[in-house]
Order: structure tokens, then sequence, then C-alpha cells
């Protein structure tokens, strides 16, 4: 059993990254094991996350990977640890659209039967906040709310005010957090600047976030909150990929079986990923499956790198800012002639949005891979949100018609959107293909979380293994 706290808030903007930061900064500071955890499909937070703790930065989506997976990747990411923090999403209650509470913090508390502490931006009121804490706390008697952290406190005077009016709540003040800002870290149009560009300014961020809550939470109430939590009772997700331990919970369909069993892959092929400052953007569980189903891993720096990682005969190229980075991209000509050359010999590559832009001709007019026939530009609109994607051309990941479930979160477009061959035919919000399969490549803007689907991991590795073995790529 793990102990666990899952760190939410009325709305986004409240603090509750910088709290929940805080905390796993702090717990790890007293010698706990302590496993981070993030709702949703965002990629960056849990590098923060990573940073406070020495451990990996997990992803719990309802969406992408089924309900019935939460418990299960939660159990895997935490094993061994004395306490996990679970960081939300949005607002408590917020989800996917029109889909009620799925992948809301409130759903995955209580697939986690998780105490939740409410963290509450109380800058610009006094009496009401017992009102709200009230509303939230009353909203769903199964989302079991254990206490509140109360953030941007002005004075003195305005503690006082706000601890008498929660005192009539019913729910306890585990924490008191003044203004502070050595502890912000800065945004830009997709969030907050991931960890890998901010370097040694991010470890001082988290161990500012990480005083700031010791000196204004009570760790020994929270602690014992995270202890009360029950037992689980699940077997935690395992990164294997020759059958399904798992189903994916309703709405989230298989896909087709591999035939090939992991150990009967001969040779090991090597798998590069993208990584650096430039593409931050991917799940950990990714490269388990990766290995499980037979691949060497082996991570690589588009930026500096100026060779793919030796005997390379898979490329994944997932998501990132590669529009801060465009001249260094392009000034490392010998790594884009490498992949383009890798391409045009049909070895299979998976590219997920900055991967996308990556493979393209240009990107705001600055050459990149060339290996797709479509110029990249930064846009003024912001493209957001949950997809649900069907396979429109068979691919090194998936049969056509297959389904899966993904994001997408950028401000750039790409022109065609949609090659010959489209990657994937989305319903919502509006109906449309976009991507491109051509030759091995599979590129599209659409994140996926293979947890979901093992099986795309082992087909994606099956043909790297037949390319090893100098046969053909499907």
């Amino acid at each position: 059993m793990v102990a666990r706290l899952v760190i939410a808030a009325p709305s986004s903007g409240a603090g509750k990254t910088t709290v929940a930061t805080g905390l796993m900064a702090a717990f790890a500071g007293r010698g706990l094991a302590v496993s981070p955890h993030k709702v949703g499909p965002d990629y960056i937070d849990p590098g923060y996350h990573a940073l406070a703790t020495g451990r990996p930065g997990r992803n719990l989506d309802a969406y992408m990977c089924g309900t019935g997976l939460v418990a299960p990747l939660f159990e895997h990411g935490a094993r061994g640890c004395d306490l996990a923090v679970v960081e939300g999403v949005m607002g408590l209650y917020d989800g996917a659209a029109d889909q009620g509470e799925l992948a809301s913090t409130a759903q995955v508390s209580k697939l986690l039967k998780a105490p939740v502490v409410l963290v509450v931006d109380a800058s610009s009121q006094s009496r009401s906040v017992a009102a709200l804490v009230h509303g939230f706390a009353s909203w769903d008697p199964e989302v079991r709310i254990g206490g509140v952290i109360l953030n941007k406190v002005a004075t003195d005077r305005h503690e006082h005010l706000l601890r008498e009016a929660l005192g009539e709540s019913g729910v306890p003040v585990l924490g008191v957090l003044r203004r502070a800002p050595a502890v912000a870290t800065p945004s830009r149009h997709l969030g907050l600047v991931p960890v890998a560009e901010r370097q040694a300014a991010a470890v001082a961020a988290v161990a500012a976030q990480a005083e700031q809550v010791r000196a204004g939470c009570d760790l020994e109430a929270l602690l014992a909150l995270a202890r009360s939590a029950p037992e689980l009772h699940v077997e935690p997700w395992v990164a294997e990929v020759g059958e399904r331990l798992h189903a994916g919970g309703p709405g989230v369909p298989t896909l087709p079986q591999s035939p090939i069993a992991p150990a009967e892959r001969m040779p090991t092929p090597v798998v590069a990923v993208a990584g650096g400052a430039a593409f931050t953007f991917s799940y950990a569980e990714h490269a388990e499956l990766l290995t499980a189903a037979g691949a060497e891993v082996v991570v690589f720096d588009p930026l500096r790198d100026e060779a793919l990682p030796e005997g390379t005969s898979g490329l994944v190229i997932g998501g990132g800012f590669p529009e801060m980075y465009g001249a260094e991209l392009s000034a490392n000509e010998p790594l884009r002639k490498a992949v383009a050359e890798l391409a045009a010999s049909g070895a299979p590559i998976a590219a997920e949005c900055a991967g996308l832009l990556y493979l393209a001709r240009s990107l705001d007019g600055t050459p990149m891979c060339g290996v797709l026939d479509a110029d990249a530009r930064m846009s003024s609109r912001l493209t957001l949100g949950y997809r649900d994607a069907v396979a429109v051309s068979d691919s090194v990941l998936a049969p056509a018609g297959a389904r899966m479930r993904g994001h997408e979160f950028h401000r750039t477009v790409i022109e065609p959107g949609a090659g010959a061959q489209a990657a994937w035919g989305l319903r919502q919000p509006e109906r449309r293909v976009e991507g491109f399969v051509q030759g091995g490549v599979h590129a599209s803007y659409v994140h996926t979380h293979w947890a979901g689907t093992p099986e795309v991991a082992a087909r994606f590795v099956e043909q790297c293994v037949e390319r090893s073995a100098g046969g053909p790529v499907a």
C-alpha cells in the first residue's frame, strides 16, 4: 500500500503545480521515496515533479488510457515508494469536453481512493472561501476532500479571517502560503517553460517551492492524511506487449495482437528516441514498452548530436518546442541529412507534434529535415483538446481502421495538414483528416499514450526487427 494525496484546485491558476511540486520536494528532502504523478496529458509539469523527487513523472490519463488503467499505472509508478503525490488538472471537476467526469481530477481521485487537498487562491476573498470549499466538498460525496491549502494569502489578518471562516466548514486548513515571487515558474505559449530549458533556474525554483511548503504547511498532518487512504487491491501495470494484461476500459478499443513474442525478436533493433531541450515531451511508459518489445532504446539530442545512434533501425520523435530552437536544429545539417536518409530507406519513424515539424521541409522559413513535402509555421491560434482518432492508412503504428485516443496541444500549423496518405481521421471537435503516412513514416500532431494500446510498440518494433534483419518494412 502506498500513502497518497491528490492536489487539486477549484480552477487553473490557483497554484496547484507550485504546491504539488513543493510537497514532493519537501517530503523527498525528509528522506521519503516520493512517486510523482500528473492527471491528464500534460508533459511539462512532470518534468518539475521529476526534478523534485528524482523519479520519472508519470501521467494518469483516463481518456487516453481508459479508466481501467489509472490505478494499475499508478501502482506501477509508485511501487516501492513511501508516498505518492498526484497533481490534478484544471479545476477539480473539469474533464474531457462533453464526457461528464471522464479524465477529471475528481474521477482519478475516486479511482485511486485517494484523499484530495484543495489548493485555493485566497487573494481576493475572505469569508467567501468557506462557501467555495463547502461547495466543492459536497458536490460529489465520493470525492473525499481531506483538507485545504490557502495560497496567495496577503497578511496575518487575512489569514485569520480565512481560518475563522473555514472553521465552520469541517474541512481543516493544512497550509497557508504567502505570495512568493521566488517560487514562480515562467510561462509561454504552451504553459510553463520545461525544466530542460531552465536548468539551474528550475532547480532553484523547486528548492524555493519546497522551502515555502515546509514553512507554510503541516507536513505531518498531510502525511497522516495520505496514509489514511485504503488499499487499492489492483495489480500494477506491466510493460508487456505479447498480450494485454489490463483492458483499457470502456471506449478504448484494442489493436490487433502481435503474433511475435518479445523473446523471439532477433536481432535486437536500436530505436533512437529524440530528447534534449527541443524534444521534452514523452511518456516514460513508451520507452518501457519499446524495451519490453525487444528494442534497445537510445536517447539522442538533435540540438547536439550530428549523427543518429549507431545501428539505428527506427526513430521516435516526440513533442516539444522545436519552434524555440529552429535555427539550432537547422544548423545541425549532418543530423537532418541522416534523418532524411533513414526515412528514405523505409525505416520505421514515429513523429508526434514537434517531431512532425522537424520532419517538415521548413519551420517558420528555416530548413528542417525535408522528409515531408510540407511547411510549418507558428500561429496565433491554440489547438488544444482530446481527440478520438481512427487510422486512415496502414502504418508502422496501426492498421487502417484501428481506433486510438490522443491529444493535440500546439500553436503551429502545417501546410498541407495531411499527406496523400493521412495518418488519422479525427471525430472531435470537427471531422477532419490530418498527418502523414509515407513509407515507414507516421507523422501527426496527435499525441498518444501507448500504455492504453501496447500493441503499437509491438508493431513498431517488429518492423524495426525486419529492417535490422535486412527484410522489407511493411
